[in-house]
């Protein structure tokens, strides 16, 4: 019954007295020096691994968002990307599937098989 916290009597007679001690309830047991720093170890080594955790997390988000802000940067200084932007966002022309048309219509696409005047 030690789950319970109460003492069983003992069975073994203590020096040949026999004793008809009733079950106890104990409602405090003091822990030992050794239970307490066992404790002690075990709150600091989770506080520990929960701050490196949290540190981890905390780098890999910042190295997300400097990727981002690089790509950014990048993608402001590069010419091609916003001429490709402001292109029509057709996924087969994306995949190579179908032929790239121009967004305005001003000028008919040309064709590298046609004959030359």
């Amino acid at each position: 019954m030690a789950l319970f916290g109460l003492q069983r009597e003992r069975k073994v007679p203590l020096f040949g007295a026999k004793h008809d001690a009733p079950i106890i309830p104990v409602h405090h047991i003091p822990l030992s020096p050794r239970e307490l720093r066992a404790q002690a170890v075990n709150r600091l080594q989770v506080g520990l691994f929960g701050l490196g955790a949290i540190f981890l997390l905390i780098s890999l988000a910042n190295v997300i968002m400097e990727r981002v802000t690089l790509a950014n940067r990048a993608a402001a200084l590069d010419p091609a990307v916003e001429a490709s932007a402001t292109a029509a966002n057709d996924p087969l022309v994306d995949m190579g599937v179908a032929p790239e048309l121009p967004v305005g219509g001003g000028a008919a696409p040309q064709n590298p098989n046609a004959p030359k005047h």
